[in-house]
């Protein structure tokens, strides 16, 4: 059996490990963070990958670490490839980024303009007049929707980013950029999942009825959004593969808006949580098993 990292244990570890081990992979839990990882072999003798990272020897990586600190220490231990690797992890996570290069490649996205803290209201004010309110603001590295906010006039704006400005101030803050985007009302939110290149199936994510009746907006599954498994049309497919393509990320969830008249690649995310098989295209393990024998054979 192919030993496979995997360093979540949430639902993506249980939902992957029977479908993975019935093609020749283990899927085991890899604990990356809170708790102690040992650097050096120490004065006790103990030498090799295997005692300084973790309790078990690995063949390959699913996806590198979330806390690129800790990656870079238990990736040094292991020495084993990954699936997507830090560099795609880093390319993914920043949204700014990704919006500009699919951009450029002729990928539709929203209209996003990035702030780079510190800079003065008139900055703002400046920035924001490209756009119709309400808009989008949101920080530029998170994941599942934290620090997502709709300002609705520039008093609104420009209260939100007092508080960005007072968490950028900190000085352990990394990213000190947002983005402000526009908003697309009643648009429909997709996740298109590629695996080796190749769409490999969706969802759609969705508030209840009750949650949209109070006025929520955000359809992230963490915020109690449900996911629906749906066949998307050709176009929006095309889009999710050329997005992975543009990118150079093997695995990769494509976040996608839909409104009546477009269809536009909002975020992407290369540490996607993988859902229930049903969700996806028949061969989706097939084709992500093949794509981790690959990866350990260094292909």
């Amino acid at each position: 059996m192919l030993r496979l990292a995997v360093t979540t244990a949430a639902e993506t570890l249980d939902r992957i490990r029977e479908p993975l081990a019935e093609r020749g992979i283990e899927a085991r839990h890899l604990r990356a963070k809170q708790r102690s990882i040992r650097v050096s072999a120490g004065s006790s003798g103990e030498k090799g990958r295997r005692s300084a990272a973790c309790t078990d020897e690995f063949d390959v990586g699913f996806v590198y670490p979330s806390r690129l600190m800790e990656g870079a220490t238990i990736d040094a231990r292991l020495s084993i490839p990954w699936v997507n690797g830090r560099d795609a992890v880093v390319v993914s996570r920043n949204k700014a980024g990704v919006l500009a290069t699919l951009d450029v490649a002729g990928v539709p996205v929203p209209k996003t303009t990035m702030i780079s803290n510190p800079v003065d209201d008139a900055a703002v004010t400046d920035a924001v007049d490209a756009f119709s309110f309400p808009v989008v603001v949101k920080p530029n590295s998170t994941t599942r929707g934290v620090g997502v906010a709709k300002a609705m006039d520039l008093d609104s704006l420009l209260g939100i980013i007092d508080y960005l400005d007072l968490v950028h101030d900190y000085r352990a803050t990394g990213d000190k950029s947002y983005l402000i985007q526009e908003f697309l009302p009643d648009a429909r939110d997709y996740r298109a999942m590629v695996v080796d290149g190749e769409y490999a199936g969706a969802v759609r994510r969705e508030l209840p009825d009750d949650a949209l009746a109070e006025g929520r907006w955000k359809h992230n599954v963490h915020r109690g959004a449900d996911a629906t498994g749906v066949e998307l049309d050709d176009h929006a497919r095309d889009l999710a593969e050329r997005t992975a393509e543009t990118l150079g990320i093997d695995y990769l969830g494509v976040d996608l808006l839909e409104t009546d008249d477009r269809i536009l690649v909002n975020e992407t995310n290369a540490r996607p949580t993988i859902d229930h098989e049903t969700k996806y295209v028949p061969d989706f393990y097939d084709r992500l098993g093949a794509l981790i024998k690959r990866t350990a054979e260094g292909q």
